[in-house]
C-alpha cells in the first residue's frame, strides 16, 4: 500500500468512501494506464473524469488542431485554444484539474504503421473517434495485442457503447464485420450531433473504464448499449462472440491494415 498525502485523501475521499471502491480501488485507479483515442467531442469528457478520477497515467491521441467548430460539443477546449492542438489544450485541462496525473501526448493520427506501439503500455484502451476506418483499426489492434477497450460512436442525437475483451467477449467485427461503403452512412460533420450527446456517451465510456480499473460491478462485454437523445430512451441488447469473426475468430486476423476513410463536405 502506497502512503497517502493529506492532499490525496481529501481529493479522492469520494472515491474512497464508496461502497465496492475504498482505498484499495483507488490506488488500482493511481496505478491505471489508460489511452484515450481522440480528443473531441468523446474523448473530452472521457479526459476531464478519467484525470478527476485519479487514473495515473492517461495517453491521448489526436492529429488535430482545435476549430471553433469543435467548440459547441468538444468541452476540453476553449476558445483561446482555437489553432493549437488538441491533446496539448486537452493535457492542460487535464492537469489543471488534477497535477498528480500524467499525460502523455501523441499529436498523430493512429494507422496499422503506429497503433500498436502506441497501445503497448496501457491496460486500458478508449475509442473516441469519428469515423468507421479509425474504428475498425482500433478493434482490430486491440484485439492482435489482447487490449480490453470501450467503443462509442454518436451521431444526431443518438450514441451507442459496447466494451471488448478480446477473445473472451465479442469484438466490434463480430457486430458490424467491415466498415460500410464510403458515403453510405453520415458522419457527425455531415449530418451534425447534438452537442450533449457526445457528454451523454464520453461520462458512460469513463465509468466504463474505471469499472474495469477498479474491478466493480460488470462491464458491457457482450452487450451494445445504445440511446436516442430526442426520447431519452435507453436500449441494451445482447451480444454474443462469432465463432467465425475475421477478426478475432478461429482463422482471424495476424496483421493489421489501414480501411478505407470517408471524406465528407460539412454542409452549409
Amino acid at each position: 500500500m502506497r502512503e497517502w498525502s493529506d492532499e490525496e485523501l481529501e481529493r479522492y475521499s469520494r472515491h474512497i468512501i464508496l461502497e465496492d471502491v475504498g482505498i484499495e480501488g483507488q490506488e488500482k485507479i493511481i496505478n491505471a494506464k489508460v489511452l484515450i483515442v481522440g480528443a473531441g467531442g468523446l474523448g473530452s469528457p472521457i479526459a476531464f473524469y478519467l484525470a478527476a478520477a485519479g487514473v495515473g497515467e492517461v495517453g491521448i491521441v489526436d492529429g488535430d488542431v482545435v476549430d471553433t467548430s469543435n467548440l459547441q460539443r468538444q468541452i476540453i477546449h476553449s476558445t483561446s485554444d482555437v489553432g493549437i492542438p488538441k491533446v496539448e489544450s486537452a493535457k492542460q485541462k487535464m492537469l489543471s484539474i488534477n497535477p498528480y496525473v500524467k499525460v502523455n501526448t501523441y499529436h498523430t493520427m493512429i494507422s496499422a504503421e503506429n497503433i500498436l506501439e502506441i497501445i503497448k503500455p496501457y491496460d486500458f484502451v478508449i475509442d473516441g473517434t469519428d469515423n468507421f476506418a479509425t474504428k475498425f483499426l482500433i478493434n482490430d489492434a486491440c484485439v492482435l495485442a489482447n487490449k480490453p477497450y470501450s467503443h462509442g460512436g454518436i451521431l444526431r442525437f443518438s450514441g451507442q457503447t459496447m466494451t471488448i475483451n478480446p477473445y473472451k467477449s465479442a469484438c466490434y467485427a463480430c457486430v458490424f464485420n467491415a466498415p460500410p461503403p464510403v458515403g453510405v452512412v453520415p458522419t457527425c460533420s455531415s449530418a451534425g450531433i447534438l452537442g450533449a450527446v457526445a457528454g451523454m456517451l464520453g461520462t458512460i465510456q469513463a465509468a466504463e473504464a474505471l469499472k474495469f480499473i477498479t474491478e466493480v460491478g460488470t462491464p458491457l462485454y457482450d452487450k451494445l448499449l445504445s440511446f436516442d437523445a430526442k426520447n431519452m430512451a435507453f436500449r441494451s441488447v445482447k451480444l454474443a462472440k462469432n465463432p467465425k469473426c475475421r477478426v478475432c475468430g478461429e482463422n482471424g486476423i495476424t496483421h493489421l491494415q489501414d480501411y478505407e476513410q470517408a471524406v465528407c463536405e460539412v454542409k452549409k
